[in-house]
């Protein structure tokens, strides 16, 4: 059976760049996860968003890319906010200490409504 790849796509809204994830973030995801970053860096938003309403599984590959990408936007002074994680990421992200460092939030509306602007 050959391994779930991640979709990723690209929107703005209210000046956020928001990445939305579909299926696995594991070491399939890295040149995806990484190209839609760098997409998202292209319009110079203060804050990148991170959507995991549509993802299955994250393996500790997948958290260091995140890590990754959090260490991407404080180098160039953006903040790095997600939404959307299963109750089981939220404590993953928390035990990581993921969340003392990016904003972790249960939907969209209120990721924009905390987002710094």
């Amino acid at each position: 059976m050959p391994p779930e790849r991640v979709e990723v796509g690209v929107r703005q809204k209210s000046g956020v760049a928001i990445i939305d994830l579909h299926g696995e973030i594991n070491a399939f995801a890295e040149k995806p996860l990484n190209a839609a970053y760098a997409e998202a860096e292209g319009s110079d938003p203060r804050v990148i968003l991170l959507n995991f309403d549509s993802v299955d599984y994250i393996n500790s590959t997948g958290i260091a890319l995140i890590v990754g990408l959090l260490g991407r936007a404080r180098k160039s002074s953006r903040s790095l906010l997600a939404y959307g994680l299963s109750e089981h990421y939220v404590e993953i992200f928390s035990i990581t200490r993921l969340a003392d460092y990016m904003g972790v939030f249960s939907d969209e509306e209120s990721a924009l409504a905390n987002a710094p602007m």
